[in-house]
Parts: C-alpha cells; structure tokens; sequence
C-alpha cells in the first residue's frame, strides 16, 4: 500500500507517497481493538471474535491494542487474527499491533503502531528499515498536535493517527476534540497519510475523508452492537468517498 517502493529517500527511508497518492487510493477504514471496553466474561477470546467480525465486514487494517496482555497471549490473538485475514474473502486485511514491536515482528504482522510512551519512533525507524523488518513494513504513530505530525513525517513514520476528531470517552486524556478543521490542516501540512482517530461513527467518518484524511479509525464504531449488514453498508459508502 505504501513504503513498498524499491527507491529511498534521501533520509535513507522509503519515499512517502505523494499528494495524489493519498488522495486517490481508497480510504483505509481501521478497527481498534479494546478488549476492556467489551462486556465482562472471556474478554480476549471476545475481542477476537470482533476482530473476525471487522475483517469480515470489510475493514482494511485490525490494530491490536492491547498491551497490558502477556506477550504469549498477544502473539497468539495476532497469529488468529492473521488467519482470519488471510481466509477473508471479503477484504485484504493488514494487522498491526500497538506498542509491541517484538510481537508484532514474532507474529509476522504488517506493521507497528507506536504511542507517545513507546519506544522512539525515529529509533524504531532506523532500526526496521536497516533490514530488521521487512521493507514495506508500516511503523505509525499516535500525534495529538500539527508539530507531532510533523515530527512523525521527519522521522520517517509510513502514517499518523491524528485525533481525537470528535468527543469520545477513551480519548479524553489527549483533550478537547480537535475538530474536522485541524484534522484538514495537518492533512495538508503532511505528505504521509493521516488516518482520523477519536468518536468516529457511521454518520461522521465521510466527514473525515472529505477533509483530506487517508482513512478512519474506531472502536465503538465495530464493538458495540451492531448489524454486520449495516457496518458492512458503512464500510462500503466510506470506500466510495473519494
């Protein structure tokens, strides 16, 4: 999808896609996971089974965060949700993993999503891309702020979370929503791709990608309940809206 070019940069890093790369290639519509917001019982068996269900639906990325969960555990709800990609005939899911660099790469995923208390993001950068990883591997970080942005651009980041767009309980810590507006400004001052993070549901995510985003994120969006016909609906109107 991207950073899978055979040319480097002149920072040594794959080239970043162009404006009209970003813009042209269809959404990508990511799940998050959070198994602690799902009701109580066997939670990770659960949220594997709304990793199935998102990747059935026709979500392109599954981002597995869960990171208090043992690394044993990890790996094996990562190697599950691979399989559920592979076998989808629906969509070509990736799966990424949040903050765990050595589960992710165990695991053979597509990539890692780094949070401001994970390891440095230029260190990971230097590290993956000087064949530690494979070479189209994704490394995105979380950025709350357009300097974030681009500092994640300058530190060779393939995509940013940025948010959160609009109020949504488990971004609150970050502060007040930043508004479809911002999210335009950093999608113009960045030529990575900036996926759009933060209460996101069926009624505000085109309003995102009008706004320049490379694509939407969720989790209340694909854990509460919810007709798999309906989220498949959504899903498709978001591919369309280019």
């Amino acid at each position: 999808m991207f950073c899978c070019h055979s040319k480097r940069s002149a920072t040594g890093h794959p080239p970043l896609p162009s404006a009209a790369e970003k813009t042209n290639t269809r959404p990508i519509i990511c799940y998050v996971t959070d198994r602690k917001s799902l009701p109580p019982g066997d939670r990770t068996a659960d949220v594997a089974g709304q990793i199935q269900k998102a990747i059935r639906t026709g979500v392109d990325w599954v981002e597995i965060r869960e990171r208090d969960l043992p690394a044993r555990d990890l790996l094996l709800l990562a190697r599950r949700a691979l399989k559920d990609a592979a076998e989808s005939r629906i969509a070509d899911a990736r799966v990424i993993l949040n903050d765990r660099l050595d589960v992710a790469l165990a695991a053979e995923a597509a990539g890692v999503h780094l949070g401001r208390e994970s390891l440095p993001l230029g260190e990971v950068v230097r590290w993956c891309r000087a064949g530690h990883a494979p070479f189209n591997w994704l490394i995105g970080v979380s950025c709350h702020s357009l300097d974030e942005a681009r500092e994640a651009e300058s530190a060779g980041a393939s995509y940013i979370f940025f948010g959160p767009i609009f109020d949504t309980p488990s971004k609150r810590l970050f502060g007040p929503p930043q508004g479809v507006r911002k999210l335009a400004e950093v999608c113009r001052a960045v030529s990575i791709r900036v996926i759009a993070i933060g209460g996101i549901n069926g009624a505000n995510g085109a309003e995102c990608l009008r706004a320049g985003a490379a694509g939407v994120a969720a989790i209340r969006l694909f854990q509460e309940p919810s007709a798999p016909a309906e989220l498949m609906r959504t899903i498709e109107a978001w591919h369309r809206d280019r």
